[in-house]
């Protein structure tokens, strides 16, 4: 009998830029990640997507952040 594959819970979080001025840096959404992440520390981060949405204030960046959290 084929053993069963080892499985797990992933976490996630998404961030963006406070809408207004700024809200288009990039640079500040990856830093705003960064700190988040300083915040958890032990995580182990399985990926980050990020994308562009285009709003009537110009381009917006949000991002989510997928993880799992150390083992006790």
């Amino acid at each position: 009998m084929p053993s069963q594959p080892e499985s797990w819970t992933i976490k996630h979080f998404s961030q963006a830029n406070p809408v207004g001025l700024g809200q288009d840096s990039l640079p500040a959404l990856l830093r705003l990640i960064a700190g988040s992440i300083e915040q958890r520390p032990g995580i182990e981060v399985q990926d980050v997507i990020q994308h562009s949405e285009v709003t009537a204030d110009g381009n917006w960046w949000p991002a989510t952040l997928y993880f799992h959290e150390p083992s006790l």
